[in-house]
């Protein structure tokens, strides 16, 4: 069964988690541990994100700098094969626009219908460091709409080439991203929204949301999505606070407010083990929230907070 078909027929709100890929040269066994300490509340699904290349310069002996592409965290698709062959469990790898060729693309996903991992989130994916605009990749997509119909034209066996070699047995069912807070570049929270639709109309089979700490703005979203259309289930992604550097950095990097009592109680903290106690429970609100509103499935941003996840988890399910 797939993702979307489950978060459809679920009568009762899943669990489900996010993992970064090791750092280049590390290995996966921090990985396990993190995994391993979320698989008693049954996960129904765990998403391994995918990143960009960027360009590194390396001062060669005789002084001068050679320019080269490296992947600081490679290997979610071998990941996401290995954590289904270790656990059991349905793996959802991403797939970005974001310093990938449509070619090279293609390729993925030839190696995901090998590997028979067919659940993938389609994303548009970051601006390249020190960048202040996303820049197209050459040969690849702008935008993650275009992502989202090569995978339908693959499903369809439509190749970038042209030629056609039948539809797909096993076809991918894939789910974008939605911005309860809108998208830093959309020009409004309408025009976010109608992208969003487009992405649906063109396969996108489930959203899951950018992280928000006002459970208010996600059932706000909903309502938006519904009166536009969007009738796919749309799962709420929520992420621990785990550190003081949030206060900031979070705001910034994902363009999301925090909610003014959490505010309050977020500046009275002096250490990151105050903001960990914090996340906790004001994740367990958030959650227990969401749960008895009946949404589908709870999405755990848990990159370097999975013992915050593990106790909102303890709690909530």
């Amino acid at each position: 069964m797939s993702v979307a078909d489950f978060l459809k027929n679920s009568s009762a709100t899943a669990f489900s988690f996010e993992l970064l890929p090791p750092v280049r040269g590390k290995r996966i066994d921090e990985l396990y541990r993190n995994v391993e300490r979320l698989m008693p509340y049954n996960p129904a699904y765990i998403n391994i994100t995918t990143h960009r290349n960027e360009i590194v310069y390396r001062e060669l002996p005789d002084g001068t700098f050679h320019r080269t592409f490296e992947k600081a965290r490679p290997g979610s698709v071998a990941i996401a094969a290995a954590l289904r062959g270790r656990y059991g469990i349905t793996t959802v790898p991403h797939v970005i626009c974001s310093g990938f060729s449509a070619g090279e693309l293609e390729n993925e996903l030839i190696d995901l219908t090998y590997l028979d991992i067919t659940d993938i989130l389609v994303l548009r994916g970051d601006r390249a460091k020190g960048e202040n605009r996303f820049t197209q990749t050459p040969g690849g997509h702008i935008h993650a709409i275009d992502l989202c119909h090569q995978v339908s034209d693959f499903n369809r066996g439509k190749m970038l080439d042209g030629n056609g070699y039948g539809a797909l047995e096993h076809p991918f069912s894939y789910g974008v991203a939605g911005y309860p807070e809108k998208h830093e570049e959309s020009m409004n929270a309408d025009v976010d929204i109608e992208y969003l639709k487009a992405k649906v109309d063109a396969g996108a089979e489930y959203v899951v949301t950018q992280m928000f700490f006002d459970n208010k703005k996600y059932f706000s979203f909903v309502d938006r999505c519904r009166e536009a259309g969007i009738e796919v289930p749309i799962v709420p992604g929520i992420k621990p606070l785990t550190s003081l550097t949030q206060q900031t950095l979070l705001p910034k990097t994902f363009h999301i407010d925090l909610p003014m009592p959490l505010a309050v109680e977020f500046r009275k903290c002096r250490t990151n083990e105050d903001v960990r106690a914090l996340g906790v429970e004001w994740g367990i609100q958030q959650a227990r929230e969401l749960k008895e509103a009946g949404v589908p499935s709870i999405h755990f941003y848990s990159m370097n907070a999975s013992a915050s996840v593990e106790a909102i988890a303890k709690e909530v399910y």
